[in-house]
């Protein structure tokens, strides 16, 4: 039976994961799929992997393949380590915050499913869905970025940056990544706009922003390395 992968990097979110799997192992979806869920714990500090430990042995129904990086990599490498450890017909990046809705994943797929789409992104700038009101700079930031990856693919992209991003595994485990940190979203980007033929879609979802006191990890400095990367991938790699 045909199945979604669910790649999750965690981080220090031993408090908050078990909420994360909650609402993924709530969602029915569409066209009988089933869920594979893979974590990647990144070297957390905290009780991450105890939680997770025991979250499978509290929900034996959910299907969820655990690995552990030795040490400190970096988002991109853990997202690396699960696309290519994943099984599933389709691949859809989660992170293991409560920004984004598993509620959604039937928005994703939808234009999939339908035969229309290899790729999916969630934008959090389309659509009618709800949006918290945080940080007017990461909004310009997100919005330049995109912008200056459109210049590069030539797409025209709403949200670059959108961690829900949903692939045919075919697709995506041919593509040769190399980020090891936030650098993913504009590497994966360039190089998915160079196969040819692909059919991208975005789609609109809703997005719950959190503040740095509640765990957001993204900086400045990331953002530089998104330049970075969106040069380097686009006209030199």
């Amino acid at each position: 039976m045909a199945a979604l992968s669910i790649i999750i990097p965690v981080y220090n979110e031993g408090k908050t994961i078990h909420q994360i799997l909650d609402k993924i192992k709530a969602v029915q979806l569409m066209g009988n799929l089933e869920k594979e869920v893979v974590i990647v714990n990144d070297a957390s500090k905290d009780d991450t992997e105890q939680a997770i430990q025991n979250y499978q042995s509290n929900n034996p129904a959910l299907p969820i393949r655990y690995f552990k990086n030795p040490q400190n990599k970096g988002k991109g490498f853990s997202l690396r380590k699960g696309i290519a450890e994943a099984l599933g017909d389709y691949v859809i990046i989660q992170d293991a915050d409560l920004e984004y809705d598993p509620a959604e994943y039937n928005i994703l797929l939808k234009p999939i499913l339908d035969g229309f789409a290899d790729v999916v992104y969630g934008s959090r700038f389309m659509g009618g869905r709800p949006h918290r009101i945080l940080f007017f700079w990461h909004t310009i930031g997100n919005k330049v970025l995109t912008f200056l990856s459109n210049i590069g693919t030539n797409f025209n992209l709403s949200d670059m940056e959108t961690c829900y991003k949903l692939f045919k595994r075919e697709i995506i485990q041919q593509v040769k990544l190399n980020e090891n940190r936030f650098g993913f979203e504009p590497e994966v980007t360039a190089k998915i706009a160079k196969i040819k033929g692909i059919r991208l879609y975005e789609v609109g979802i809703s997005y719950y922003g959190r503040t740095y006191d509640e765990g957001k990890k993204i900086s400045w400095m990331d953002g530089f390395r998104a330049i970075y990367c969106i040069i380097k991938y686009n006209f030199f790699a």
